[in-house]
């Protein structure tokens, strides 16, 4: 049974099978032709039984495996390689189907390619989940066939191998570096120009050219007879929670991503940029009940806890409580903190009935409220309108974008942080907010 589902007719078998035909019909006005027919016959069973021996005489002629990532990262391109290699005595061709998990929706999967003896060969390709999970990945299958192209073999490897996809880790990688290396403004990150000086003084050095030269340190510079300034850093230490609606509003969809996982991945990268910067980053997800609190906390290590946290979250996309949110935020975090609110809205009227609640914490801790631009409407916008109908949605269309620079407005009014961003520059602006509030020293 194992040989007849490993076998398998090659294509190129039915192009002789037709050329037999064609020399039988033709035969039938040209006798001479018929025995010839026959003979081809006898030629093409012989090489039937040749193939078949070629193929199944090396046992295990094709070893073949997939080589994944650990983990994949969400809304990100992701490259994973197939290696492959042949014991057989001859140029192989070699079909290769690599059984995607369900989720990618993609059957035509496939790759052509030669193998000749002992040749390592690989191939990459790229995917992009959209959702965070597991992916189950099937068989990766190869069909091998002789020069003589009349069966191929079946090979099957891999059968089920689950692959989870976690919160962007490319993403966070890419942060990762600039941060550490101070590089952040490369990345679209603005340069924040601070206003006096934090009170944590680091010491006291050289003057090089374009130091502040009102920290020059008068009696430093007496002392060693050359020009010595006062270095100071961010204040280290403070908490900083990002806290997730994980209700209705975040069901939205851009570029195949809704709107909780681009906070997901823009929460996954800030908090390790603000680990590197030696704060304490916590976790708050919330929508009819609070779902998930980690701490915060100051080690490199509690950044694989809240990875845990953020890859673990599922929602019904319920109405969100901000009553219950509140009440849990004025009972667990008792330290002034930054808050960085994730969360939607998309009428002033949705804002307004929250808004006694977003005051209340804001009274306390340093609040960031962040919410997205519907950028399908802003296209529209765009658009020149050509009859009634065209003119009529692009009023709607500004109406609703209006509304969202009005919200913006009155959050702002009572001393509110915000940011309104397109969904794809979430992470950008976010890590530019936390800039701008540790360089001005708000918390």
């Amino acid at each position: 049974m194992a040989f007849l589902r490993s076998l398998y007719i090659h294509n190129s078998f039915f192009r002789y099978i037709a050329v037999l035909s064609a020399c039988f019909v033709i035969s039938y006005w040209v006798p001479n032709l018929y025995p010839i027919a026959w003979l081809l016959v006898y030629v093409l069973l012989a090489l039937f039984f040749l193939d078949l021996y070629l193929m199944y005489a090396t046992k295990n002629g094709i070893q073949a495996h997939r080589n994944p990532p650990q983990k994949l990262s969400n809304s990100d391109e992701n490259i994973l390689s197939v290696h492959f290699t042949s014991k057989y005595p001859f140029r192989t061709e070699a079909f290769i189907i690599d059984e995607l998990p369900v989720q990618f929706q993609k059957r035509d999967f496939e790759h052509r390619t030669h193998l000749q003896k002992g040749e390592p060969h690989f191939f990459e390709y790229s995917v992009r989940p959209v959702e965070r999970g597991e992916y189950v990945f099937g068989n990766l299958i190869v069909f091998a066939s002789s020069p003589i192209r009349i069966i191929k073999r079946k090979y099957t490897f891999q059968k089920d191998q689950m692959v989870p996809v976690y919160p962007s880790i490319i993403q966070m990688q890419q942060y990762d570096f600039l941060a550490t290396s101070n590089r952040l403004t490369e990345f679209g990150l603005k340069k924040i120009r601070r206003i006096g000086h934090t009170q944590e003084f680091e010491q006291i050095k050289e003057y090089i050219k374009g130091d502040d030269v009102r920290t020059i340190n008068w009696k430093a510079t007496a002392k060693r007879s050359q020009l010595m300034v006062n270095q100071y850093q961010d204040e280290k230490s403070q908490p900083i929670y990002s806290i997730i609606d994980t209700g209705r509003v975040m069901k939205m969809p851009f570029n195949e991503l809704s709107l909780l996982d681009y906070a997901i991945n823009s929460a996954l990268a800030f908090s390790n940029v603000a680990l590197k910067r030696n704060d304490k980053t916590g976790l708050l997800t919330f929508s009819k009940k609070i779902e998930t609190f980690v701490p915060a906390v100051q080690k490199i290590t509690h950044l694989n806890t809240i990875m845990e946290s953020l890859y673990n979250i599922s929602t019904d996309y319920s109405d969100s409580d901000f009553g219950l949110l509140y009440a849990h935020v004025k009972r667990k975090i008792n330290q002034r903190s930054l808050l960085l609110l994730y969360t939607n809205f998309e009428h002033i009227s949705g804002l307004k009935r929250q808004l006694p609640f977003i005051l209340a914490m804001a009274k306390k801790h340093v609040l960031v409220v962040i919410f997205f631009e519907n950028t399908e409407l802003e296209s529209l916008i765009a658009t020149d309108a050509e009859d009634l109908q065209s003119i009529y949605h692009k009023t709607i269309a500004e109406k609703f974008s209006l509304e969202k620079r009005l919200m913006q407005k009155e959050l702002q009014k009572y001393g509110i942080q915000t940011i309104l961003t397109k969904p794809e520059e979430l992470t950008v602006n976010t890590i530019n907010k936390y800039l701008e509030i540790k360089a001005r020293g708000i918390i």
